[in-house]
This record gives structure tokens, sequence and C-alpha cells, in this order.
């Protein structure tokens, strides 16, 4: 367990890097710490990682404290433990594809790189809202975060791992054709012609469609499917959902619960607390517990 009572977490998107200071005993971000910018996936390594050190940098001088800690959530394929980017065919970080990005962000502030971690955003996401979150009172957890993807996640005895089921066959084909912004433009499109530009949109006009009313008792449906069957898979006693479409909750969660009455499942399902913030909480706290596995 860390000695350090601030670590600098930070989460790498496909288009932006988030960053901030956690307090690692009292279990929060330091919010005036955060920083959030965006990132060109596409460029070269060095312009990317110069990126990156300028948002770490901003963080750090905002929070004017002592951190030599970092915490770092990066989507996959990647070797975490050694920091290589196995990274290829998905349209962002590719130019990484082999180079050891620990060593190369390590050189770049100046620091050893023995502290840095770096951990696959699912499971970061995960740990997060058990390290400071929605599910901080539980051990064995499966999260998932709805979006332009889907992540999953497991948690066992509070150490968390990628579930990587975004790929996993599905209905007609895998689990995120069914459970992403997509589907929702797709089906809305299907059922009206009409192009939407996300899920928000769909949610504003909820009260006064039927079609969406329709369009997210179809999707309560399929999210109630995936998870009893990612519960046959995994022992668990409380579930955690974020990402942006967690947003609308409120237009499926009761829906989920219904169908999980009607097949004798009693598991507490959460929404999640930190949101955003998630990942960066969870991946300070894998300098807390160096158990939580990529």
């Amino acid at each position: 367990m860390t000695t350090n009572k601030y670590v600098l977490g930070v989460d790498i998107g496909g288009s932006h890097i988030t960053a901030a200071v956690v307090d690692m005993e009292n279990r929060l971000i330091i919010e005036e710490s955060y920083t959030r910018c965006w990132i060109d996936a596409h460029g070269k390594p060095e312009t990317i990682i110069n990126n990156w050190k300028a948002a770490i940098e901003q963080a750090y001088d905002k929070a004017g404290l002592e951190v030599d800690k970092i915490g770092i959530a990066m989507p996959g394929p990647f070797d975490y433990e050694n920091g290589i980017s196995h990274i290829a065919g998905n349209d962002k970080y590719e130019a990484f594809y082999g180079l050891n990005v620990k060593n190369m962000l390590a050189a770049a502030l100046g620091i050893d790189a023995a502290n840095i971690l770096m951990k696959n955003d699912a499971a970061c996401f995960l740990a997060g809202e058990m390290f400071a979150g929605a599910v901080k009172d539980y051990a064995n957890v499966i999260g998932i975060t709805l979006g332009t993807g889907l992540g999953s996640a497991v948690a066992t005895y509070g150490n968390t791992r990628d579930a990587n089921l975004w790929c996993s066959s599905f209905l007609d084909g895998i689990a995120e054709d069914y459970l992403s912004t997509r589907w929702f433009l797709k089906r809305y499109y299907q059922l009206t012609g009409v192009n939407m530009i996300d899920v928000k949109s769909l949610t504003g006009l909820y009260d006064e469609s039927e079609t969406i009313r329709t369009i997210f008792e179809e999707f309560s449906q399929h999210l109630a499917a995936f998870l009893m069957l990612f519960l046959q898979d995994n022992q668990a006693d409380a579930i955690v959902i974020g990402g942006n479409i967690s947003n609308a909750s409120a237009k499926f969660l009761p829906n989920v619960l219904k169908e999980f009455k009607a097949n004798d499942i009693e598991m507490p399902v959460r929404i999640s607390e930190l949101n955003e913030r998630a990942a960066i909480a969870g991946a300070a706290s894998c300098w807390e517990n160096l158990a939580v596995t990529s």
C-alpha cells in the first residue's frame, strides 16, 4: 500500500486526457487540480506525449502539492505492466504500436518509470467507483460503461480486471451492437427515418414520443439480458453502470430491475457517482492496491 497522501490520476480517452490529484487518505479528487485537454489521437507519438505532459503538469500546478506517483487509465490492447502499446485498428493512438509509452512519458516528465502505473480504463472505472463512488461498500462487483462503446469490468474481492465483453456474442451480433449509442441512433432511424446525433437528444423527447419510449423499453430488455449473462459467469454483490447513456437511467433502469425480479435476481444496481472522474480515481487507487489487475 502506498504511503503517498497524494497521487495523480490520469484518464486517457480517444480524444482527450483528464487528470487530477487524488487525496488518497480521504478518497477525494482535488477538484481545483482537475484538468481536461483535447488530444489528437492520430498524431505523432512525440506530439501526443508532449500534450499529455502539458496536461499532467497543469494538474500539478493547479494542485500546488507534492506528488510523485501517477496512475493512468489507458484503453487497450496494452501491456500495462511494461507500458507497451498493442493498439492497432482502433483509429486512435495507432502510432504508439510496439512502443514503450510508459518510458516515453516518464522521460518527458523527468521521472522514474517506476513511478507510473498503467491500467485498463474499464477496470479503472470500476476501481474508482469502489474506491470513492457508488459501490465503495462492496468487494465483488461487475461494472459496465454505456456510451459510444461498451466497457465491462469485474471486481473479485476488490481486485478489478477488464471483462472485455464488448465483442461477446449477443443476440444477432455482439454486445456492443445493442448496448451503445449507435444502437439507439440506428434504431431510431429504422423506426422514423430521422437521424439523431446522440442519446441525450432522444432523452429530451422521451415524454412526447411513444417511439422513443419503445426504444428505451427495447434497450432495457437488451441490457437486462446482457447483465444476467454477465452474472452467470461472475460472482457479484452489486452492479454499477456508468458512461453517458447512464445519465438516462431513469428511462431504462426500472425495467431492468423488473426483468431481474421476474428472473428471481436480487441485486443492487447503482449508477456511477463519479462519472468521468471514476477512471481518474481508479487509476490513482492502483497505488493503494497493487493487486488491481489489467
